[in-house]
């Protein structure tokens, strides 16, 4: 190699180096309004009157993971190769390396769902999922994401390049474990929400009586998440156990729980989320169980502060008929979800 080129190439290595480095330092904002102009951009016309929307649109506050057959924005199946790459580097913008690895594989699960369920069930496939923009991503001025389709509800806004709110955020799994291979989808073994189900499990067994008296509060555990589509969550308030009745490892673990929901998002709104919490104050913060104490069998939790809320419910049968190995899991903020105070 020639000194002119080992040159060329150490300068090739360095500029690149610094514009990965420059994309590092971007904030999460910045990289969702940038994800959100370049996949715009290679939309036709045709197109960019199904993915982009208002920022008023009422649409933006209606969000849902039940399967239906109509959805708001720009089905992945309808776009061409460089469009999905763009789609999914938007969806990898607004999460953690984590959340994103979460997302896709919820997706996945729907080839499995479709070769296991046969007859006149929904429709099951990995690209039906919506990505929809509301409002125009730039770096001043407010706009909106949604990332939608079965078992996955991701919905952000952002203002003024600062990502103002990132809730409702769902995700859901069935198959909750995967416990075959069908030769699609996920493979056996696959456990999407492994880190909600078996943390919640482990506090609960770590209670006194005590404890469980005041913790759970139902001996059946609900069907379904409260308030799901809801534009705001639910005002009840909190139940169950507060933390300030918590020792040091019971507290470690309820601690654990609540940053796996919050590290779905990237680092520095995981921190934030989590800095909310405390500075509101983690004595407020309630741990609520219903339903069976192990696994297999009905079970649902529920934490809740001043900031957020968290309910997990696992209570439906999978595609191959095991009881409680379908999840469903969400965060909310209790101040007001899409950016809307209450």
């Amino acid at each position: 190699m020639s000194k002119t080129l080992r040159h060329l190439t150490v300068l090739l290595a360095l500029l690149f180096s610094l514009g990965a480095a420059a994309i590092v330092l971007l904030s999460p904002g910045e990289q969702m309004t940038d994800a959100a102009r370049r996949f715009i951009g290679l939309l036709n016309e045709d197109q960019k009157k199904v993915a982009v929307m208002g920022y008023d649109d009422d649409r933006r506050v209606k969000w849902h993971f039940i399967p239906m057959n109509d959805r708001k924005g720009l089905e992945v199946k309808l776009m061409d190769e460089n469009q999905k790459r763009a789609a999914f580097s938007l969806l990898r913008s607004a999460l953690s390396q984590v959340g994103y690895d979460k997302a896709r594989t919820i997706m996945d699960l729907d080839a499995l769902l479709k070769v296991m369920q046969k007859g006149p069930s929904p429709v099951r496939d990995p690209e039906r999922y919506y990505v929809t923009i509301f409002g125009e991503p730039a770096a001043t001025g407010m706009w909106g994401l949604s990332f939608e389709g079965h078992h996955l509800s991701l919905n952000f806004a952002v203002e003024n390049n600062k990502v103002t709110s990132h809730s409702p955020a769902f995700f859901g799994g069935n198959p909750g474990k995967v416990t075959m291979d069908v030769g699609a989808g996920p493979v056996q073994g696959t456990w999407a929400l492994e880190k909600e189900e078996i943390l919640g499990f482990e506090l609960i067994s770590m209670l006194d009586d005590a404890q469980r008296k005041i913790a759970i509060t139902d001996a059946k555990a609900p069907k379904e998440i409260r308030d799901a589509g809801t534009a705001q969550p639910p005002a009840a308030g909190p139940i169950g156990l507060p933390a300030s009745k918590l020792n040091s490892d019971q507290m470690h673990k309820l601690w654990a729980i609540i940053h796996v929901y919050a590290h779905n998002m990237p680092g520095p709104i995981a921190e934030t989320r989590l800095k909310e919490i405390s500075e509101a104050g983690f004595d407020k913060v309630y741990f609520a169980w219903a339903g069976a104490e192990k696994p297999g069998v009905g079970h649902y939790y529920r934490i809740e502060g001043p900031t957020f809320l968290i309910e997990y419910v696992n209570t439906q049968p999978d595609a191959a008929g095991n009881v409680a190995n379908h999840p469903h899991a969400v965060w909310r903020d209790m101040r007001g979800d899409f950016a809307i105070k209450r």
